[in-house]
C-alpha cells in the first residue's frame, strides 16, 4: 500500500499505522482498491480522537450506560457525552413536516403484500467458482422455465436450498421488508405471474424468482406518519449538527497522515 502505511498524528497524539490497518478491515471497499478502506479508517479514527480529546479538556467523566446485553466503553461514553453538551440542533418545525410528506406523500405507504416463489442455489459470498456453477444450473432452470412455467413447482422440490422447496418454492404472504433488497426490487419489477428473466444474486445465493400476487400498501394519511418523518429530520438535523462541532475542532486542529475535509 506504499505511502498509505504511514502514522497520523492529531494534536501530537500518534495514531500508529497498525491501528489503522486493523480499523481498515471494519470499512468496506472495491476490490484491489484497499486505500479507499485505509483512508476511511484513518478519518474514523482522527475523529475519534478529536472528540476525546474535546471531551477530556472540558474535563468531561465518562458515565457509561447499558442497553440490553452491550454497555458503552468509558471513551463511547466520553463522545456521547460530549456531543451530548455541544450539540444544539433545531428541532423540526410543523411546517418542515408537512413539506416532507407534501412533496411525495406516494412515500408513505403501508407495506405491500406479495405472494412470491422462488428456486434457490445457495452461493457463499466471495465464492466465484461456485458463483459460476450455480448460475449455469440456474440458467439451464430458466430454459426450462421459459418452455414449461408449470414446471416450477417440481423443479423447486427437486432442486431448491430452500425450505420452501416443500411448498413448491412459495413463500406465502411476504411484506415489505420481509426479503434482502435485491430480491424484493425484483418483485416489484415483476407483472403478476412472471418468472425474472435472470437469477437474481442475494447475500444467500441466486435465486429464480416468480411472482404470484402483488398488493400494494396504500398511502398513509399525514398524522400517522408524522412521528416518523419528524424523527427523520431530527436525525438529519443532529447529524449535521455532529458534522459542523467536528469540522470546527479539525479547523483548530493539528492533523497529518489524513484529510479529514475529503469526502
Amino acid at each position: 500500500m506504499g505511502p498509505l502505511l504511514s502514522d497520523i498524528t492529531v494534536n501530537g497524539e500518534v495514531i500508529p499505522a497498525a491501528t489503522i490497518a486493523a480499523e481498515a478491515q471494519m470499512h468496506e471497499a472495491p476490490k484491489g482498491k484497499p486505500g479507499i478502506a485505509w483512508r476511511a479508517a484513518g478519518r474514523a479514527l482522527a475523529v475519534r480522537a478529536l472528540l476525546l480529546q474535546e471531551a477530556r479538556a472540558r474535563s468531561l467523566t465518562p458515565e457509561p450506560v447499558t442497553e440490553g446485553d452491550r454497555a458503552e466503553t468509558e471513551e463511547e461514553a466520553l463522545i456521547r457525552q460530549l456531543l451530548d453538551e455541544a450539540l444544539t440542533p433545531e428541532a423540526p418545525s410543523d411546517d418542515a413536516v408537512r413539506a416532507v410528506y407534501d412533496a411525495d406523500p406516494a412515500k408513505f405507504r403501508a407495506p405491500t403484500l406479495y405472494e412470491a416463489a422462488h428456486i434457490l442455489f445457495p452461493v457463499r459470498p466471495g465464492d466465484d467458482a461456485v458463483l459460476g456453477a450455480a448460475r449455469e444450473k440456474a440458467e439451464a432452470v430458466l430454459a426450462d422455465l421459459a418452455r414449461s412455467p408449470r414446471e416450477f413447482d417440481r423443479l423447486a422440490r427437486e432442486l431448491s436450498a430452500c425450505s420452501s422447496r416443500d411448498a413448491g418454492g412459495r413463500l406465502g404472504q411476504i411484506a415489505t421488508g420481509d426479503t434482502v433488497p435485491e430480491f424484493e426490487a425484483v418483485l416489484d419489477r415483476l407483472a403478476e405471474g412472471e418468472i425474472a428473466a435472470e437469477p437474481v444474486a442475494t447475500r444467500y445465493g441466486l435465486h429464480i424468482i416468480r411472482l404470484d400476487a402483488r398488493a400494494p400498501g396504500a398511502i398513509l394519511p399525514f398524522e400517522t406518519v408524522a412521528p416518523r418523518i419528524r424523527a427523520m429530520l431530527a436525525k438529519a438535523e443532529w447529524a449535521r449538527a455532529a458534522r459542523d462541532f467536528i469540522e470546527t475542532l479539525a479547523d483548530k486542529a493539528e492533523v497529518t497522515g489524513v484529510d479529514l475535509k475529503a469526502a
